[in-house]
Protein backbone atom coordinates (compact mmCIF):
# COMPACT_ATOMS: atom_id res chain seq x y z
CA UNK A 1 0.00 0.00 0.00
CA UNK A 2 1.73 3.41 -1.47
CA UNK A 3 0.60 6.00 1.72
CA UNK A 4 1.67 9.71 0.12
CA UNK A 5 0.62 11.23 3.71
CA UNK A 6 1.63 8.58 6.61
CA UNK A 7 -0.14 9.38 10.48
CA UNK A 8 0.65 6.79 13.12
CA UNK A 9 -1.71 6.01 15.41
CA UNK A 10 -1.25 3.72 18.67
CA UNK A 11 -4.70 3.63 20.48
CA UNK A 12 -4.87 1.28 23.93
CA UNK A 13 -7.92 -0.34 24.70
CA UNK A 14 -8.59 -2.21 28.32
CA UNK A 15 -9.36 -5.26 26.87
CA UNK A 16 -6.26 -7.75 26.72
CA UNK A 17 -8.12 -11.40 27.80
CA UNK A 18 -11.41 -11.65 25.32
CA UNK A 19 -10.27 -12.58 22.17
CA UNK A 20 -13.70 -12.02 20.61
CA UNK A 21 -13.97 -8.87 21.57
CA UNK A 22 -9.99 -7.95 20.69
CA UNK A 23 -10.56 -8.91 17.08
CA UNK A 24 -14.03 -6.70 16.73
CA UNK A 25 -11.70 -3.34 17.77
CA UNK A 26 -9.24 -4.31 15.65
CA UNK A 27 -11.16 -5.36 12.68
CA UNK A 28 -11.78 -1.58 11.34
CA UNK A 29 -8.35 -1.45 10.86
CA UNK A 30 -8.11 -4.02 8.31
CA UNK A 31 -11.13 -3.28 6.32
CA UNK A 32 -10.46 0.23 5.05
CA UNK A 33 -8.63 1.60 2.21
CA UNK A 34 -6.40 3.86 2.91
CA UNK A 35 -5.35 2.15 6.38
CA UNK A 36 -2.72 -0.49 7.47
CA UNK A 37 -2.49 -2.31 10.56
CA UNK A 38 0.86 -2.69 11.38
CA UNK A 39 0.35 -4.41 15.24
CA UNK A 40 -1.57 -5.41 17.71
CA UNK A 41 -1.02 -7.08 20.97
CA UNK A 42 -2.90 -7.97 23.80
CA UNK A 43 -1.69 -8.50 27.45
CA UNK A 44 -3.74 -10.50 30.19
CA UNK A 45 -1.27 -9.31 33.02
CA UNK A 46 -2.23 -5.85 31.78
CA UNK A 47 -5.99 -6.41 30.61
CA UNK A 48 -5.13 -4.20 27.70
CA UNK A 49 -4.54 -3.88 24.01
CA UNK A 50 -2.47 -1.73 21.83
CA UNK A 51 -2.58 -1.23 18.38
CA UNK A 52 -0.58 0.45 15.95
CA UNK A 53 -1.76 1.97 12.54
CA UNK A 54 -0.68 3.98 10.04
CA UNK A 55 -2.72 5.81 7.39
CA UNK A 56 -4.42 8.60 5.22
CA UNK A 57 -5.19 11.48 8.00
CA UNK A 58 -8.88 11.01 6.53
CA UNK A 59 -9.36 7.27 6.46
CA UNK A 60 -7.14 6.63 9.93
CA UNK A 61 -9.63 9.08 11.42
CA UNK A 62 -12.64 7.03 10.42
CA UNK A 63 -11.07 3.91 11.16
CA UNK A 64 -9.60 5.15 14.72
CA UNK A 65 -13.72 6.53 15.30
CA UNK A 66 -15.29 3.43 14.12
CA UNK A 67 -13.04 1.19 16.24
CA UNK A 68 -14.25 3.68 19.64
CA UNK A 69 -17.42 3.12 19.32
CA UNK A 70 -16.96 -0.90 18.76
CA UNK A 71 -14.83 -0.54 22.40
CA UNK A 72 -17.46 1.74 23.64
CA UNK A 73 -19.89 -1.07 23.20
CA UNK A 74 -18.01 -3.84 24.38
CA UNK A 75 -15.82 -3.09 27.13
CA UNK A 76 -17.59 -2.42 30.80
CA UNK A 77 -14.73 -1.14 33.17
CA UNK A 78 -16.86 -1.89 35.99
CA UNK A 79 -15.78 -5.68 35.58
CA UNK A 80 -12.18 -4.73 34.43
CA UNK A 81 -9.50 -5.53 36.69
CA UNK A 82 -5.34 -5.42 35.29
CA UNK A 83 -2.31 -4.33 36.33
CA UNK A 84 -2.08 -1.04 33.84
CA UNK A 85 -3.79 2.19 34.46
CA UNK A 86 -7.16 3.06 32.93
CA UNK A 87 -10.08 5.62 32.91
CA UNK A 88 -11.63 4.44 30.09
CA UNK A 89 -12.46 1.48 27.64
CA UNK A 90 -10.73 3.35 24.75
CA UNK A 91 -7.84 4.84 27.69
CA UNK A 92 -5.79 6.81 25.44
CA UNK A 93 -5.60 7.58 21.55
CA UNK A 94 -2.41 9.32 20.27
CA UNK A 95 -1.51 11.00 17.03
CA UNK A 96 2.22 10.50 15.78
CA UNK A 97 3.43 12.17 12.69
CA UNK A 98 5.71 10.24 10.59
CA UNK A 99 5.74 10.87 6.84
CA UNK A 100 4.80 14.56 4.56
CA UNK A 101 2.41 15.44 7.67
CA UNK A 102 3.52 18.04 10.01
CA UNK A 103 2.85 18.23 14.44
CA UNK A 104 0.18 20.75 13.52
CA UNK A 105 -1.70 18.25 10.88
CA UNK A 106 -1.72 15.66 14.03
CA UNK A 107 -3.22 18.21 16.54
CA UNK A 108 -5.69 18.93 14.15
CA UNK A 109 -6.21 15.38 13.39
CA UNK A 110 -6.66 14.59 17.54
CA UNK A 111 -8.92 17.29 17.99
CA UNK A 112 -11.71 16.53 15.31
CA UNK A 113 -11.28 12.63 16.60
CA UNK A 114 -11.96 14.10 20.10
CA UNK A 115 -14.81 16.30 19.42
CA UNK A 116 -17.05 13.45 17.56
CA UNK A 117 -16.23 10.56 20.39
CA UNK A 118 -17.27 13.43 22.69
CA UNK A 119 -20.48 13.97 21.08
CA UNK A 120 -21.40 10.78 19.08
CA UNK A 121 -20.36 8.43 22.18
CA UNK A 122 -20.77 10.29 25.19
CA UNK A 123 -17.45 9.57 26.15
CA UNK A 124 -15.50 12.23 27.83
CA UNK A 125 -12.42 13.59 26.08
CA UNK A 126 -9.05 15.27 27.27
CA UNK A 127 -6.95 17.03 24.99
CA UNK A 128 -3.40 15.85 25.86
CA UNK A 129 0.65 16.35 25.80
CA UNK A 130 1.22 18.64 22.07
CA UNK A 131 -2.80 19.26 21.71
CA UNK A 132 -3.48 19.76 25.92
CA UNK A 133 -5.47 23.26 26.67
CA UNK A 134 -3.39 23.46 29.60
CA UNK A 135 -0.02 22.47 31.56
CA UNK A 136 -1.59 20.22 33.70
CA UNK A 137 -3.16 18.10 30.99
CA UNK A 138 0.04 17.42 29.40
CA UNK A 139 0.90 14.33 31.22
CA UNK A 140 -1.05 11.66 30.54
CA UNK A 141 -0.49 10.21 34.54
CA UNK A 142 -1.99 13.34 36.06
CA UNK A 143 -5.16 13.17 33.58
CA UNK A 144 -5.91 9.48 34.53
CA UNK A 145 -4.90 9.64 38.36
CA UNK A 146 -7.37 8.16 39.86
CA UNK A 147 -8.42 6.05 37.16
CA UNK A 148 -11.96 5.21 36.18
CA UNK A 149 -13.19 4.53 39.84
CA UNK A 150 -12.02 8.01 40.69
CA UNK A 151 -13.43 9.74 37.34
CA UNK A 152 -16.76 10.27 38.46
CA UNK A 153 -15.98 12.44 41.44
CA UNK A 154 -12.94 14.28 39.61
CA UNK A 155 -14.56 14.99 36.43
CA UNK A 156 -17.14 17.31 38.43
CA UNK A 157 -13.96 19.53 39.17
CA UNK A 158 -14.15 23.15 37.64
CA UNK A 159 -10.15 21.79 36.86
CA UNK A 160 -10.76 19.02 35.23
CA UNK A 161 -14.31 19.84 32.73
CA UNK A 162 -13.21 17.34 29.33
CA UNK A 163 -12.41 19.51 26.52
CA UNK A 164 -15.20 17.61 24.82
CA UNK A 165 -18.15 15.65 25.32
CA UNK A 166 -20.45 16.05 29.02
CA UNK A 167 -18.71 16.46 32.07
CA UNK A 168 -20.14 13.52 33.37
CA UNK A 169 -18.11 10.21 33.31
CA UNK A 170 -19.31 7.39 30.85
CA UNK A 171 -21.14 4.71 32.98
CA UNK A 172 -19.44 1.59 31.38
CA UNK A 173 -16.82 3.43 28.82
CA UNK A 174 -15.47 6.32 31.22
CA UNK A 175 -13.23 8.91 29.53
CA UNK A 176 -10.26 8.94 27.08
CA UNK A 177 -7.10 11.18 26.39
CA UNK A 178 -6.09 12.03 22.85
CA UNK A 179 -3.66 14.22 21.53
CA UNK A 180 -0.49 14.87 19.41
CA UNK A 181 2.85 13.60 20.21
CA UNK A 182 5.96 12.11 19.01
CA UNK A 183 6.87 8.56 18.63
CA UNK A 184 7.53 6.82 21.87
CA UNK A 185 8.77 3.52 22.96
CA UNK A 186 7.02 1.26 25.60
CA UNK A 187 9.74 -0.92 26.78
CA UNK A 188 9.28 -3.29 29.82
CA UNK A 189 12.28 -4.66 31.59
CA UNK A 190 11.47 -8.45 33.50
CA UNK A 191 13.27 -8.99 36.73
CA UNK A 192 14.35 -12.74 39.03
CA UNK A 193 11.53 -11.73 41.75
CA UNK A 194 7.94 -12.33 42.39
CA UNK A 195 8.22 -8.92 44.83
CA UNK A 196 6.26 -6.33 43.57
CA UNK A 197 7.29 -3.60 45.99
CA UNK A 198 10.74 -4.12 44.26
CA UNK A 199 9.81 -3.43 40.74
CA UNK A 200 7.73 -0.12 42.14
CA UNK A 201 10.72 0.95 44.09
CA UNK A 202 12.76 0.78 41.00
CA UNK A 203 10.41 2.62 38.69
CA UNK A 204 10.11 5.23 41.37
CA UNK A 205 14.01 5.91 40.74
CA UNK A 206 14.17 5.49 37.38
CA UNK A 207 11.10 7.77 36.35
CA UNK A 208 11.56 11.50 35.78
CA UNK A 209 9.16 12.64 39.16
CA UNK A 210 11.11 10.82 40.91
CA UNK A 211 14.26 12.55 39.93
CA UNK A 212 15.25 9.96 37.23
CA UNK A 213 15.49 9.86 33.52
CA UNK A 214 13.78 13.14 32.19
CA UNK A 215 11.67 11.03 29.22
CA UNK A 216 10.64 8.10 31.23
CA UNK A 217 7.39 7.65 32.43
CA UNK A 218 7.44 4.43 34.95
CA UNK A 219 5.66 1.33 36.57
CA UNK A 220 5.89 -1.98 38.38
CA UNK A 221 3.65 -4.81 37.13
CA UNK A 222 2.91 -8.00 38.91
CA UNK A 223 3.11 -11.46 35.88
CA UNK A 224 1.16 -13.38 37.79
CA UNK A 225 1.70 -15.98 35.09
CA UNK A 226 5.03 -15.78 35.26
CA UNK A 227 6.15 -15.83 38.78
CA UNK A 228 8.05 -12.37 38.52
CA UNK A 229 7.41 -9.16 38.16
CA UNK A 230 8.74 -5.71 35.80
CA UNK A 231 9.18 -2.38 35.61
CA UNK A 232 7.08 -1.26 32.42
CA UNK A 233 8.38 2.36 31.29
CA UNK A 234 7.35 4.58 28.75
CA UNK A 235 9.98 6.85 26.99
CA UNK A 236 8.36 9.74 25.50
CA UNK A 237 11.65 10.67 23.55
CA UNK A 238 14.34 8.29 22.85
CA UNK A 239 16.78 10.22 21.20
CA UNK A 240 17.16 12.21 24.73
CA UNK A 241 16.63 9.27 27.16
CA UNK A 242 17.51 6.26 25.18
CA UNK A 243 16.80 2.53 25.13
CA UNK A 244 19.90 1.11 26.56
CA UNK A 245 20.14 3.90 29.03
CA UNK A 246 16.72 3.06 30.87
CA UNK A 247 17.79 -0.61 30.91
CA UNK A 248 20.90 0.19 32.29
CA UNK A 249 19.44 2.09 35.39
CA UNK A 250 16.43 -0.64 36.10
CA UNK A 251 19.54 -3.08 36.05
CA UNK A 252 21.65 -0.89 38.29
CA UNK A 253 18.42 -0.50 40.98
CA UNK A 254 18.06 -4.08 40.62
CA UNK A 255 21.60 -5.14 42.23
CA UNK A 256 20.64 -3.10 45.61
CA UNK A 257 18.23 -5.87 45.82
CA UNK A 258 20.00 -8.62 44.88
CA UNK A 259 17.40 -8.39 41.96
CA UNK A 260 18.45 -9.47 38.22
CA UNK A 261 17.31 -8.33 34.87
CA UNK A 262 16.11 -11.81 33.39
CA UNK A 263 15.04 -10.37 30.01
CA UNK A 264 12.62 -7.58 28.34
CA UNK A 265 9.99 -6.28 25.73
CA UNK A 266 9.07 -4.15 23.49
CA UNK A 267 4.88 -3.06 23.48
CA UNK A 268 4.33 -2.40 20.19
CA UNK A 269 6.46 -1.03 17.42
CA UNK A 270 9.52 0.59 17.96
CA UNK A 271 11.48 3.03 15.69
CA UNK A 272 14.60 1.78 13.85
CA UNK A 273 17.07 4.52 15.36
CA UNK A 274 16.38 3.33 18.90
CA UNK A 275 17.57 -0.05 18.31
CA UNK A 276 20.74 1.06 16.04
CA UNK A 277 21.36 3.35 19.45
CA UNK A 278 21.16 0.53 21.49
CA UNK A 279 23.53 -1.91 19.27
CA UNK A 280 25.62 1.00 18.92
CA UNK A 281 26.18 0.89 23.01
CA UNK A 282 26.36 -2.35 23.45
CA UNK A 283 29.10 -3.22 20.70
CA UNK A 284 30.84 -0.38 21.27
CA UNK A 285 30.65 0.40 16.94
CA UNK A 286 32.74 3.67 16.54
CA UNK A 287 31.55 6.56 14.11
CA UNK A 288 27.99 4.31 13.20
CA UNK A 289 25.16 5.49 11.32
CA UNK A 290 22.01 4.54 10.08
CA UNK A 291 23.34 4.51 6.44
CA UNK A 292 25.00 1.18 6.74
CA UNK A 293 21.95 -0.38 7.66
CA UNK A 294 21.40 -3.07 4.58
CA UNK A 295 17.54 -2.56 4.49
CA UNK A 296 17.54 1.15 5.36
CA UNK A 297 19.27 1.94 1.78
CA UNK A 298 16.97 -0.50 0.22
CA UNK A 299 13.74 1.42 1.43
CA UNK A 300 14.99 4.61 0.24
Amino acid sequence: MALSRIMECVPNFSEGRDKEKIEKIVNPFRTREGVKLLNYSNDEDHNRLVVTVVGEPEPLREAVLEAVGIAVELIDLTRHEGQHPRMGAVDVIPFIPIKNVTAEDADKLAKEVGQVIGEKYGVPVFLYEKSATHPDRENLAKIRKGEFEGMAEKIKEPAWRPDFGPAVCHPTAGAVAVGARMPLVAYNVNLNTGDLSIADAIAKKVRFLGGGLRFCKAMGVELTDRGIVQVSMNLTDFTKTAVYRAHEMVRMEAARYGVSVVGSEVIGLVPMQALIDCAEYYLGIENFSIDQILESRIME
